[in-house]
């Protein structure tokens, strides 16, 4: 997949970077049930807090509110997320390659489920360009890797 973005014009943008992936959420688990989500992202040496809102109706495409952060001091981070009352509820790891192609930001993502690729842009930007890679739109996935790794059984 690599060779077929890199043939197709896409820049490379940063070099594979192993990530770990820790969702929290309170005990109740209010969070899951407003399908949003809190996650601490730590990817190679920097960290990042994110919040993703509830998914907008979408029949083709993953459409989210999402606000992110960097951490200077994770310890501290995850101190203040313990003494609001969040937990973690799910960890997972992935290694990540990105590229750019015009407005389009495309992650090459390694996981336990597979690799996948993630496009984020314009969504007529994104359907053509997955058409230059050769997906069709029912190869098109709005899951994201939470929902990936538990249906195939993939424990963190």
């Amino acid at each position: 997949m690599r060779q077929a973005l890199l043939r197709s014009g896409a820049q490379l943008h940063k070099e594979r970077l192993p990530e770990e992936n820790t969702l929290f959420d309170l005990p109740s688990r209010v969070l899951t049930e407003k399908k949003c989500a809190l996650r601490l992202r730590r990817s190679g040496r920097k960290v990042f807090l994110t919040f993703k809102g509830a998914p907008q109706k979408s029949r083709r495409f993953k459409v989210r509110e999402e606000h992110e952060t960097e951490v200077r001091n994770e310890k501290a981070l995850r101190q203040i997320l313990r003494g609001l009352g969040f937990v973690a509820v799910f960890r997972y790891e992935k290694s990540r390659t990105t590229f750019r192609r015009g407005r389009l930001r495309i992650s090459l993502d390694e996981t336990a489920a597979g690799v996948f690729c993630e496009f984020e842009g314009k969504r007529s930007d994104i359907v053509r360009y997955a058409r230059t890679l050769g997906f069709s739109s029912a190869e098109m996935i709005k899951q994201d890797y939470v929902q990936i790794l538990q249906q195939q059984g993939k424990k963190t």
